[in-house]
């Protein structure tokens, strides 16, 4: 009878609330975007040459995902030539000690084995 009871409050993997953060700040290229802007506001070109390899399209469309989910915040200056610059929201500002445990847990588990291999 235990046993039935355990076996009913078994969780689907649809149910796992990190897969709906994954679906947003997940894939190659989110994490370092928002990596990059908890320093601070930064420009399309500029997040651009910090990543190499990076197609523009790919860069535009995380972006417009990002703001789309609310991460980040896009401000366009009214100026010639116009000036477009890319920060956190308060959304996006409270994944800061979530994204420094990944990093820290990546530098400690998996950076750390690159170095021996």
């Amino acid at each position: 009878m235990e046993q039935e009871k355990s076996q009913k409050e078994i969780h689907h993997a649809d149910d796992c609330p990190i897969t709906a953060t994954i679906d947003v700040i997940g894939g190659k290229w989110k994490p370092p975007i928002i990596w990059l802007l908890l320093k601070g506001p930064m420009r399309f070109g500029d997040i651009h040459k910090t990543m190499p390899g990076m197609a523009l399209k790919v860069l535009s469309r995380s972006l417009k995902e990002l703001e789309a989910d609310g991460i980040i915040i896009r401000t366009a200056f009214p100026e010639i030539p116009p000036r477009v610059v890319y920060s956190l929201s308060d959304k996006g500002e409270s994944l800061r000690e979530i994204m420094h445990l990944l990093s820290q847990w990546s530098r400690e588990h998996i950076m750390k084995l690159d170095e021996v291999a």
